[in-house]
């Protein structure tokens, strides 16, 4: 199921309500193994086929990194390192540093940004892992950021995610902390302009439900050069995507 929410880039202007203004940013969020990245590498290889210049973007906050630092510490994981409030600190700065980054290259090169997790990413983590405290500062900081156009939130079912993050063998979350971080993306404050998708389903029908809403703003806003913008559109919305990379 999909529930779009207030995601059609209508904005007011001194003359008046224009349409809605060119895709530049989409992200997707989402708990770990909703297939974010999946579908973000998808995303970004579809728009790129369909005449919409695209770039992956992995926003990280450096968990892995520091969880395999940990490990060469004799450390079981980032938080037996440096503590819970420090890992979360170093997770918000360093996604922040990648959000950034993102942006900046979108900025200066023109391109689409697909966001494989953003801000609402971080907030969902701090409640997740008991720092909620962190909130206001981490979103001060946040606050630098414009909102994407779209944000996608892959809904799967904690327990689905679970053995999905088992399957890859590369990571690994308890089904605690899933849930936690299932019911941390309900209740942000953001999560009535979400787009709902339900991740549970296979790879390829998420990937064409994605297409499908975005098509809409493709159609609407003022793409390159070439084929009318609802043709072009039609090709992302019908494209079977580029696999994701392992």
């Amino acid at each position: 199921m999909c529930r779009v929410a207030r995601s059609t880039g209508a904005h007011r202007s001194t003359g008046g309500w224009r349409g809605p203004a060119r895709l530049r940013t989409v992200a997707l969020i989402g708990i770990d193994g909703s297939g974010k990245t999946t579908q973000a590498y998808r995303l970004a290889g579809a728009l790129s086929a369909g005449g919409y210049p695209a770039t992956y973007h992995r926003n990280a906050g450096g968990r892995r990194w520091l969880g395999r630092t940990a490990h060469r510490f004799g450390r079981p994981d980032a938080q037996g390192l440096v503590g819970r409030d420090g890992m979360l600190v170093l997770e918000s700065v360093l996604r922040w540093l990648a959000i950034a980054m993102a942006l900046l290259g979108s900025l200066c090169t023109g391109r689409i940004a697909v966001m494989d997790r953003y801000a609402a990413c971080q907030y969902a983590s701090l409640r997740a892992h008991g720092g909620r405290r962190w909130e206001r500062l981490v979103r001060a900081g946040y606050r630098l950021f414009p909102r994407p156009q779209v944000t996608f939130l892959l809904t799967v079912e904690p327990a689905e995610a679970y053995r999905r993050i088992e399957r890859r063998g590369t990571d690994q979350e308890s089904l605690g902390y899933l849930a936690a971080a299932d019911l941390a993306y309900r209740t942000l404050p953001e999560y009535p302009t979400f787009v709902l998708i339900d991740a549970d389903r296979p790879a390829e029908e998420v990937a064409r439900q994605i297409h499908g809403h975005l098509a809409g703003w493709l159609a609407a806003g003022d793409g390159p050069a070439g084929p009318s913008p609802a043709r072009r559109a039609a090709r992302v919305s019908g494209l079977i995507p580029v696999q994701a990379r392992p």
